[in-house]
């Protein structure tokens, strides 16, 4: 089948046809995020790919045939989100902390320094907020209760995850990202109460 013909049964919400899509254009998205970002490595240009086709799912209604071949209007989207990535990893990074100048292999990175307790205002604030997440992730389909419950709650890293669930790295960050959405979605509505 055509990309064409692909692009329009998506459009349309045939997920099959995204799948398809994603089956014809992955390696080709592989190799032009290699290829133009050299110093990332597997998992970042896996997580980048990823990211592209979940945008590019969100936004096939916006496709516009007759201004670009798809191809183009994904490459675009990959460049944009490797260049959203990569910014994300710098601001990180300038908010690091080393404890020990002298000896950079053995030192440890803070976000930020404590200055003291909480206050008994932040201490309500904090506990509402998890109250919150609690609800909203109760209202999350089964699909993605279990997982973000891990990730929100828990605090477990996606690998932890991964090798609990016996699922793929990719799998557990995009149910994570939209099990992140939904709850969003629902925190905007106040549907979480």
């Amino acid at each position: 089948m055509l990309t064409d013909e692909l692009v329009r049964l998506a459009i349309i919400g045939d997920g099959t046809a995204f799948t398809r899509l994603w089956d014809t254009h992955i390696e080709g998205l592989r190799s032009y995020i290699k290829g133009k970002m050299k110093n990332l490595d597997d998992f970042y240009v896996d997580d980048i790919c990823s990211r592209t086709f979940e945008k590019a799912f969100r936004q096939i209604k916006t496709y516009d045939p007759s201004k670009s071949q798809f191809n183009t209007w994904l490459l675009t989207i990959a460049r944009n989100t490797a260049l959203d990535t990569l910014d994300h990893e710098n601001r990180a990074r300038r908010q690091m902390v080393y404890l020990d100048d002298e000896n950079r292999q053995t030192s440890a990175m803070v976000s930020r320094i404590e200055d003291g307790d909480d206050t008994a205002l932040e201490n309500i604030i904090h506990e509402e907020d998890q109250d919150r997440t609690q609800k909203c992730i109760e209202g999350l389909p089964q699909l993605y209760r279990e997982i973000a419950r891990m990730r929100l709650v828990d605090g477990l890293q996606y690998k932890e995850i991964a090798e609990e669930l016996d699922m793929e790295l990719n799998t557990v960050r995009t149910r994570i990202r939209r099990a992140k959405a939904l709850m969003d979605k629902m925190k905007d509505n106040g549907d979480e109460d």
